[in-house]
């Protein structure tokens, strides 16, 4: 089924020159198709260093924010005809040997989108992740699914996979450019009616894995918690958050067009 699906993995870096190698190293090219890195105006060697490696490069010629650069990733992705788009972040905390499964439950038909869990099983505080994030993360997630009423085990994963028509369809230009992206991007496909699933996955905190500090995940944690408000009360008719608008002129373009302020090179 995967060899009809053309699969793209999208890499969104900032600063990733130490990590990039050893991620790419281990995606599994029998099944995919082309890897995109889009560094978002990284201080260090990045982009040099993906070209180096054979992926299609896109450069910001300015920091767009992690949300921001999501929104180049997945837009060159459909640009170049993806069907499955799997996001890996590029600083190897996750492991990219999971592309395959994630991919494939999307191609045969199961789910419209997959997150893999640090949650599930028991990887994450063996992995090395900080007693408080982890705590965070469950009271945070535990929160997410009574507004949102779902039963997901962590919403906050920065490895995702999702089909072309998911991308398409949600209004992905009307999500923050900060953190919240994330989070923002997955409510919406709980809304908008797209089967999310999950898959078990090992994780690795380490010296030159990226993580925002505490200030910035207090400020992450605050804008997680007022996304899935907004979802109970939109659902409820008391508002319209702008992020669940379903406006075709804040999707990324159907043609998949990247957006013409972005330097590419190929």
């Amino acid at each position: 089924m995967l060899n009809s699906k053309k699969v793209v993995v999208v890499l969104p870096a900032y600063n990733a020159a130490k990590t990039l190698r050893r991620t790419v190293d281990e995606i599994p090219y029998e099944i995919v198709d082309e890897v995109i890195l889009t560094d978002d105006a990284s201080r260090d060697n990045t982009s040099d260093i993906a070209l180096e490696l054979g992926l299609i490069t896109i450069r910001h010629d300015k920091n767009r924010g992690y949300g921001g650069n999501q929104k180049t990733c997945y837009a060159a992705a459909l640009a170049r005809g993806a069907d499955i788009v799997v996001m890996l972040h590029p600083d190897y905390q996750y492991t990219p040997k999971l592309v395959s499964a994630m991919a494939s439950m999307i191609a045969y038909g199961e789910y419209d989108g997959v997150l893999a869990s640090r949650i599930l099983g028991r990887g994450a505080l063996k992995g090395g992740m900080p007693l408080y994030k982890y705590i965070a993360n469950r009271g945070l997630t535990f929160i997410e699914n009574l507004l949102i009423r779902e039963k997901m085990s962590e919403y906050h994963t920065g490895y995702r996979a999702w089909s072309r028509e998911l991308l398409q369809r949600l209004p992905l230009l009307s999500c923050s450019d900060d953190f919240v992206f994330d989070n923002q991007m997955v409510v919406q496909a709980v809304y908008f009616g797209f089967r999310i699933g999950e898959i078990s996955c090992p994780t690795k905190y380490f010296e030159e894995a990226s993580s925002i500090n505490f200030q910035r995940s207090v400020t992450y944690g605050f804008g997680v918690l007022g996304t899935a408000l907004d979802l109970r009360l939109k659902r409820w008719g008391l508002t319209k958050p702008s992020f669940l608008a379903d406006a075709p002129s804040e999707r990324l373009l159907a043609d998949g067009t990247v957006p013409q302020s972005i330097s590419a090179r190929p």
